[in-house]
Order: structure tokens, then sequence, then C-alpha cells
């Protein structure tokens, strides 16, 4: 797609200043337009029912730039898009425009400056290949929000035919196919409705096709809603500084290595992804080079969109961590092998989930409870704990709490629950007595055998005991808090939404200093304290659960 621009004088810098090649692949998910034999390669493998769109919204006059890509079809897709830039300029009195950045050459899009953000900040070009000379003369806003706004409108592609490798551009813009090509900044080449200013569609807001006015189906249809966008747009270095139940969802992760940026989880049917990119604005230092003259400036953007089960082929040159990254895209969660399991904050009744394929550590949301997977107990058996602390309650009230927590279950969860037979009150050791590898983390002990009671207080299902939530044990943490445990690291004991929480562990007596996760620095450190209640932390209920 493309919107290209070309300046005449310093007084016209507010008109038009963006060119957009869009290249885009959809359908059978072929890589590259011009390459005949990945898309045949591609509608071998039968896609049936997918398809996928990148709409280019584009206004010269506001310098609005709206980028997303949607769904069209039945079943999921993923997507990249990759930003290059192009600049040049002629004061009066030269022969001939010079390039920004040496070596490129405005008709051959592939020579352009492929867009590399610093490793900590998308909003700075790094140092790479001459991507960061755009910092003084151009500002990309990435991502969308707006104020008591939730997500924007768009109106749906009319042009569902997935061998057709146009995109739906508005405005100003103009797509790649329909232009032919062209970087003369005059070129027509839209193929859908709309002037690209920013919010041109509304709730309702239909348009009429049935004359054909653009290329696609002629009906009239209705505007549909982008997907809210669940976090700015960042690095792959920053996604990695995320917890994993959050690493998958409706946000972009740009991977500073090769500037390709990935919609953080699958576009399901239907769905439209939130802006990559929302508008594209020249800064006055373009006034300083070029007090009279000319200057051209150009964006291309090259998308690539598949189904999921090709996702390996995202791979070649990119980070070490994107495999993992593509991997928890196509499972919906970075802790989960393979399975349609819903992802982490959508609400969903148990008979949604396939608890086997899940991994320690999955979050999930089920009958309006948020939980955390701990661990498969065999025998269809699986434990899991509420994934925030129950705030200002105590320890001396955890029997009542988790008697309350659990009757207010959803029935259905109610019904999987496992019997466990859990002694009141629970063997206890004073934190005195226990030492640790590291005394400053508390992360494990190093002699909780020298108290077989406490050691031994694990637990497992019992045909003899009650379907009912309990707290876990000092010995249940210790257990679980492995690399391949539920617990694999500090950060991950700790509650949701930086919540401490109570075990059943007592000290000497239960009145004494009472074993907990500790929620401040070092965070997830096992300590004892006098039992007291606050808004930060308190019982945190577990269940062993069967849905067979």
């Amino acid at each position: 797609m493309i919107i290209p621009e070309k300046k005449k004088r310093r007084h016209l810098r507010n008109i038009a200043l963006l060119v957009l090649l869009l290249l885009v692949v959809v359908g059978t998910y072929a890589f590259q337009a011009f390459n005949p034999r990945a898309i045949n390669d591609r509608e071998n493998r039968q896609d049936i029912g997918t398809g996928g769109r990148v709409h280019d919204y584009y206004n010269r006059d506001t310098e609005n730039k709206d980028v997303f890509v949607e769904n069209y079809g039945d079943r999921p897709i993923m997507a990249r898009i990759r930003l290059s830039e192009f600049l040049e300029t002629k004061s009066d009195g030269e022969a001939a425009f010079t390039p920004l950045v040496p070596g490129t050459v405005r008709e051959n899009v592939e020579s352009w400056t492929t867009w590399i953000p610093t490793a900590d900040n998308i909003n700075v070009r790094a140092n790479v290949n001459g991507s960061d000379a755009f910092n003084r003369y151009s500002t990309l806003t990435l991502g969308w929000s707006r104020p008591g706004q939730v997500a924007p409108w768009y109106m749906p592609s009319f042009n569902h035919d997935s061998d057709d490798l146009r995109t739906a551009a508005a405005g100003h813009a103009r797509d790649w196919i329909e232009g032919d090509g062209a970087t003369d900044g005059v070129t027509d080449g839209t193929t859908h409705p709309g002037d690209g200013t920013d919010a041109y569609w509304s709730s309702g807001d239909t348009f009429d096709n049935s004359t054909g006015i653009w290329p696609g189906q002629e009906i009239v249809q209705e505007v549909a809603q982008n997907l809210p966008q669940g976090r700015p747009p960042m690095t792959i270095e920053q996604w990695d500084e995320l917890e994993d139940y959050q690493k998958i969802g409706d946000f972009w992760v740009i991977d500073h290595q090769t500037g390709w940026a990935y919609w953080a989880s699958l576009i399901e049917a239907g769905n439209a992804t939130s802006y990559l990119l929302d508008a594209a604005e020249m800064t006055s230092a373009i006034d300083e080079t070029v007090s009279n003259g000319y200057y051209y400036y150009g964006i291309h953007v090259d998308s690539q969109l598949i189904s999921p089960r090709h996702s390996d082929d995202f791979l070649e040159g990119g980070d070490e961590r994107l495999a993992d990254f593509l991997t928890g895209i196509r499972n919906n969660s970075m802790n989960d092998a393979g399975s349609t399991n819903p992802r982490f904050e959508v609400d969903s009744p148990p008979s949604a989930f396939n608890f086997d394929t899940m991994l320690p550590g999955r979050v999930f949301t089920m009958a309006g409870e948020e939980y955390r997977y701990l661990e498969d107990m065999e025998s269809g058996n699986h434990m899991i704990i509420r994934h925030e602390a129950i705030r200002n309650t105590g320890f001396m009230e955890q029997p009542q709490v988790l008697s309350n927590w659990f009757n207010a279950l959803d029935t259905e969860v109610q019904s999987m629950v496992q019997p466990v037979a859990i002694s009141v009150p629970a063997p206890g050791v004073a934190d005195e007595s226990i030492t640790w590898i590291d005394e400053v983390t508390r992360w494990l002990p190093t002699n909780l055998s020298a108290f077989p009671a406490v050691a031994g207080d694990v637990t497992s299902v019992n045909p003899s005991g009650t379907p009912q939530a309990f707290a876990l044990s000092l010995a249940d943490v210790v257990r679980l808090s492995t690399p391949e445990g539920g617990f694999p690291n500090p950060v991950a004991r700790r509650g949701a939404r930086s919540s401490w929480w109570w075990l059943r562990t007592p000290g000497p007596s239960p009145t004494a200093a009472n074993w907990g996760v500790a929620q401040a620095p070092p965070t997830g450190r096992l300590h004892a304290h006098n039992p007291y209640t606050n808004d930060v932390g308190g019982v945190r209920p577990a269940l062993i659960i069967n849905p067979n």
C-alpha cells in the first residue's frame, strides 16, 4: 500500500507527507506478493475458509495514519508487519534529490531503511543501518490510546477474495497493487471507503457498496470495532520482562533485531487488531534542512499473514525468544502444551478447558474466578490456586474465608473439586528454626526434613476427606518451587496484582508468627509473621479438581 507525498515548499509542510507502501499477503498466506512460487505453495496447503486483510487509513492534511489487520475469514490467523522509511531532499539550486540514508532509492522500496526501535524504547529508532537518522525528521505514533474511549470503529473489508492481495486503503492511502507500485505522490490507489481522518467511522455507521464502488461484495455493511489495545506496543526485550501469563494478549510486540511487529495473539475470525501505527508526523527539523525546496518522505509496510500451523515460517533471522513467543501465540498461552484453551482473560465455563494440556503457571479465568494452574497430579487430578489473594483476611480467619469462598463458587466448578484431608491445626515450625539456601531471598529451606510433620504436610486427594478449598502448606510451596513447577521463580509465587498470602503452616502455635509468601521485596520469600490483615493480601484458596 502506498501513500506518497512530495513537498513543494516549506509553507506546504502541513499537507501530505507520508508514503505508505503496503505489501500484503492474504488468504492463502504466501509471504511475498511478488513470489508466485510461495503463493502456489501455500495454495496447496488448503487453508480453506481463512482470510485476512490489512487496513490502511491515511489523511494527508491531518497526518492521521491507521494501520491494522482484519480477519474476515472463519479461522484464526497470525500477523506481523514491518515498516521501512525513505526520505530525500532537494533545495533550490540543487540538481537532484539527496537521500537521507546513502544507497537508498525512492523507486526501489526494497532499498528503504527498516524501522528498528531501540530495545527499551519503541519511540526511539536504533543506530542500525541508518534507522536512527529518521529520529530527527519523523515521529511515529505507535498503538492507539484515547482518554475515555475503548477502541475505534472501522468498516470491514468488502473484499473476501483470498487470492486478491490488495489491501483496504482509504483516504489518501494507496494500495501497492491498485496504484501499480507508484511512488509519485499523486496516483490514486484507494480500495476502501473513508477519508482517512481519525475516528472517521462511528458506532452504527453503514456503507452501501451495492453498486460495486469498492472491490468485493456488493452489499450494505455496518461498521465493526477494533479490539481494545491490551498494552501499548513494546519490544520483545520489554515483552520478556512480563510475567508469562501476561505475554499473550491484544497488543503488538516488535522484534528489535528485525523490525517485525507481531500481534501477540491469534486474530480470531471476525476480529481486527488494534492499531500498530496511529500517526506519522514530520518534525520542524525538515524546515531547517529544506528552507526552500522539496522533500519526499515515505513509509513502506510489509505485512505477512499466515495460518497458525505455519508459525515457524516467521522464525528465520528473528530474536532467540521468538520461537517461544510464536508457540505461545499458537497455544493462547505461554503455559500450554498445544490446545485451544481460552486466553487467560477470557472468562469461560469449566467445559471450555482441557486441563491435561496446561503447564504449571498457566493463568486462566473460569466461571468468574481467575486461577493459576499449579500441577498435574495424575489420574485426572489438577491442583489450581486463586490467582489473587482475598485481601483483608487474616490467618486465624482462614477456615471461614475458605468455606465462604468455596460455597460461592459456580456449581459446575464445585462438582469437580476433589476431597482432601487438612489437619487443623496444621503442623507448625518457628521461623527461626528454618535455615535457607539464601537468607535474603528465603527461596528454599535447607532443613525442612528436620521437621517431619511439617515436611509431610503435602496436600493430595484423600477419598476419606472432604471436597473443599484449602490453603497451601509450607511443604506444598517448597515442592512446587522448581523450574518446571507452579512457582518457578519468586515473582511467580506472588499473588496477582502484587498480593501477599497466608499459608496454612503456623508457627509453634497458631497465635505465634505464621507462615506466608511476601509481596514486598524480596518478592516471593517465605517468612513467618504475626497475625494481621491489610488490603495488600490475605487468604489464597487452592483446589484439586478433576473434570472427568
